[in-house]
């Protein structure tokens, strides 16, 4: 059944690299499941709101993951994504400071702008409109998304994916690998700034991301099919066994009051279908169509980048850098973004760390598959995925990014025309936190280096209208 479903042995795999995939996926990209409620109500754990939030975060990310399996036949995964969320999130907050509406209420009226803009992407997907905007992505910018993907996976397995809270600034901000172990002048220094305890988290941190890191690498190196995720499942075994030896805590404690009961009648109160059209009213229509375009703009090249970039190290593009069924693909995360709208979270897109499923193996539709099953499971044993060390799904993001760097061998680094919109996207991508504004600033880059030298009629015209667009988005748009 799955052979014919999705065509393994025409892409050169089998049902348990796939599987194995799937899984290795859903375990660097778990951390979504509790982080988008907790960002997108303020971190109001355990109110009707958040239980909505964390519920429309599983369905709508496995349903956008099934049209991925079945229509692209895609080993991408998709959710709510990181900063669209937060995004939101401001969005919402700014409802109830125009307004005084109460939360939900201004959080029912956001959810109108994601609705909108998920049927806008399903039109624009059907009529071919966004498979034709990444054409219009010029070659070398297109190939030098995936090693700016990897250096934005890079700065999050180092960086925002690992915050140490620690009693040495009274837990108010979080603590970060590279910029403050790495970065600090000594030990003692980073070890007074955290505390006793933080300082041991953070060196247990340290230790076991690293740990697993070099067992992916000597595992890929020997050719063992799973190496990401047997390498994450040996990081997550020692960073248990060095919370209960080392900081004498329970790493399973919150296992023992965890409910396993998904929260239904929560989200049928506050998130199901629940659009309050009267707050458009409120808000104003010019502001609405506003923050649509804005999703919209951020979205597309969101989703287009990680595609590209993704498909590019699984050798899923042709040698003009287009990637087959890219317009059903693009489909599948306009469908899972009307699908958040209606049952309660943000925009659903690509998720960048579908890199590991594909560098697990990955190659079709049933990895897609896995990690969607996995996610609607997860209404029932969300407690058991939320005990996944950020460490160990650090170690694998480091590892994904370093892999996708190798894509800098297509670029002709004799090419100015290539190297400065690349190398501006190497650098906006993580400082930036978005892949969709660094493709933006590329694409600037490149209209403006070719009109200045004179070769303005190298440039598509839909080039033109997308860079002129990301100029009003950049300095324009309110």
């Amino acid at each position: 059944m799955f052979e014919k479903v999705f065509k393994l042995k025409a892409n050169g795999t089998t049902v348990r690299t796939e599987i194995l995939a799937g899984l290795t996926t859903f375990m660097t990209m778990a951390y979504i499941i509790a982080l988008n409620p907790n960002l997108l109500t303020n971190f109001d754990g355990g109110s009707p709101l958040w239980n909505g939030v964390f519920l429309a975060t599983c369905i709508a990310s496995a349903v956008g993951m099934f049209a991925m399996a079945f229509l692209a036949n895609k080993p991408f995964a998709m959710a709510p994504g990181m900063g669209l969320n937060s995004f939101f999130a401001v969005v919402v907050a700014n409802i109830v400071g125009i307004t005084g509406m109460s939360y939900v209420a201004s959080f029912q009226t956001a959810l109108i702008i994601i609705l909108a803009e998920g049927i806008i992407f399903i039109v624009l997907s059907v009529l071919n409109v966004r498979e034709k905007i990444v054409e219009a992505i010029p070659l070398g910018v297109r190939l030098g998304i995936s090693p700016a993907i990897g250096l934005m996976l890079m700065n999050i397995g180092l960086g925002s994916n690992v915050g140490i809270y620690a009693e040495g600034n009274g837990f108010a901000a979080p603590f970060y690998v590279m910029r403050d172990f790495f970065g600090a002048l000594t030990p003692s220094v980073i070890k007074g700034n955290m505390g006793d305890v933080g300082y041991a988290t953070m060196i247990l941190t340290v230790v076991t991301m690293f740990i697993g890191l070099f067992a992916i690498i000597i595992l890929a190196k020997k050719g063992v099919k799973g190496a990401v995720l047997f390498g994450m499942l040996l990081s997550s075994v020692i960073y248990w066994a060095g919370q209960a030896i080392f900081l004498h805590t329970n790493p399973f404690a919150s296992l023992a009051t965890a409910s396993f009961v998904p929260p239904f009648a929560d989200m049928a109160a506050t998130t199901l279908f629940k659009f309050n059209f009267q707050g458009i009213v409120q808000v104003g229509w010019f502001t609405i169509i506003t923050l649509i375009i804005t999703f919209c703009i951020i979205d597309m090249f969101d989703t287009i980048g990680t595609l590209v970039g993704t498909a590019s190290r699984a050798n899923m593009i042709d040698e003009d850098g287009n990637m087959p069924q890219m317009k059903e693909a693009l489909l599948s995360d306009a469908v899972g973004t009307v699908v958040g709208a209606c049952t309660g979270t943000s925009t659903v897109t690509t998720f960048v760390e579908s890199a590991s499923g594909v560098e697990a193996g990955g190659r079709t539709g049933l990895t897609a598959l896995t990690t969607g099953i996995i996610f609607l499971a997860c209404i029932f044993i969300a407690p058991i995925a939320a005990i996944i060390p950020a460490a160990a799904t650090s170690a694998a993001l480091i590892y994904v990014g370093i892999l996708m760097l190798m894509g800098l061998k297509n670029i002709n680094f004799g090419d100015m025309d290539q190297v400065v919109p690349v190398g501006i996207m190497l650098i906006g991508m993580p400082v930036s936190g978005s892949i969709g504004h660094a493709i933006g600033l590329g694409l600037i880059s490149y209209t403006f280096i070719k009109v200045l030298s004179g070769k303005f009629k190298e440039v598509s015209v839909l080039t033109y209208i997308i860079s002129l667009i990301f100029l009003l988005k950049f300095f324009v748009v309110a």
